[in-house]
């Protein structure tokens, strides 16, 4: 069974496999290569001049491998309570099994109303519906996190990558029972 079940390897979900992997959780991120990052071009992300939606991708992605996270390339289509955790049944990998699911699906909502989570109006220009979800990241269904655009944070990469690294922090820390901080220094 792993720590952390992620749907979603856009901004949000690859950030926080970053944090989630890095933490030495077990960490699987289950994407399906059809996030709305995809087709896009930023000159706002802090810390990079200008990069193709694509690209951004990518290197998160490989980040997140690199730091300890597994990524199947997949649909999740079913999420269910199972156990102490939940199940996530996957187009090509089968069940899998996790004690966190971190909801990082964009405007990908089916999934998640499968399994109980309620929704709420969008907040953001054309997003008719988000999951609703405290501002930790907590749903209705204990145990499953929204993160990104469909938490109703805005759609901007930066700002759902921020949030995908906040809810990561906020899970790691139920997991560890006490508030986690994951802070790097320069080595000279």
């Amino acid at each position: 069974m792993y720590d952390i079940a992620i749907i979603g390897a856009g901004p949000a979900g690859a950030s926080a496999a970053i944090f989630t992997a890095k933490a030495g959780k077990k960490t699987v991120v289950i994407d399906n290569d059809k996030g709305l990052t995809k087709r896009a071009w930023l000159e706002n992300f802090y810390g990079i001049s200008e990069i193709s939606g694509p690209d951004l991708i990518e290197i998160g992605k490989k980040q997140a491998v690199r730091l300890g996270a597994e990524l199947l390339e997949d649909t999740a289509v079913n999420l269910e309570k199972a156990g102490e955790g939940f199940a996530i049944e996957t187009e090509n990998n089968g069940r899998i099994e996790a004690k966190h699911v971190i909801l990082a699906t964009g405007l990908s909502l089916g999934i998640a109303e499968k399994a109980g989570v309620e929704t709420a109006e969008g907040t953001e220009p054309r997003i008719k519906t988000i999951l609703k979800s405290d501002r930790d990241g907590r749903t209705n269904v204990p145990g499953i996190w929204a993160a990104g655009t469909n938490a109703g944070v805005s759609v901007h990469a930066i700002i759902t990558a921020g949030d995908g690294a906040k809810v990561a922090i906020n899970v790691i820390s139920e997991l560890n029972g006490e508030r986690y901080v994951d802070h790097d220094i320069l080595q000279s």
